[in-house]
């Protein structure tokens, strides 16, 4: 285990996709499901996917900053879901699915609106990022068969038309 470890708590549409994707990002120790962003305590599955609880479907990341910095897992964020989009990720529609980065400390505040403000800059998707830059709040992990939803469910429809080819675009294991 790292000396040191650091949090990103991240939101880019349906976590089972973005975990997917972290799970396989060297330096990445964990990539945990969950809800983050909202007014309900403990919320279910079920009560975020209604709207009304203000909760995000989130990742909250530990990695080792000797391996990989918070910079480089928002390079992977942005290819990993249309920053472009409020309230949704094809399909997935509702403010569950905002993209969102919840920081942790003034740095991590400083960096997503330095990669944000870089990426508009550029030019590099032909409308605005929109993705909120917000203080990390209470972070409630989902339930377990949330958890790992692609590698234990691959087979299910959802991972093999919207996820398998997420990770096939990114060059990652699918």
């Amino acid at each position: 285990m790292p000396e040191k470890t650091e949090i990103a708590t991240l939101a880019g549409g349906c976590f089972w996709c973005t975990e997917a994707v972290f799970d396989q990002i060297p330096g990445v120790l964990r990539a945990d499901s969950g809800y983050t962003g909202g007014q309900t305590e403990n919320p279910t599955y079920r009560q975020v996917c209604t709207g009304k609880t203000g909760h995000a479907e989130a990742l909250e990341i530990e990695y080792d900053p000797s391996r990989i910095s918070f910079e480089q897992l928002l390079d992977v964020f942005w290819k990993a879901h249309d920053p472009t989009q409020i309230n949704r990720q094809g399909n997935d529609i509702g403010t569950q699915y905002r993209s969102a980065i919840f920081y942790h400390n003034e740095a991590q505040r400083k960096a997503a609106e330095t990669s944000i403000a870089a990426l508009n800059a550029a030019g590099t998707y032909s409308n605005p990022v929109v993705t909120e830059v917000v203080p990390a709040t209470t972070f409630y992990k989902a339930e377990a068969y949330m958890q790992e939803y692609y590698v234990n469910n691959r087979n299910q429809g959802y991972c093999q038309f919207v996820i398998k080819p997420k990770l096939k675009k990114l060059g990652l294991n699918h």
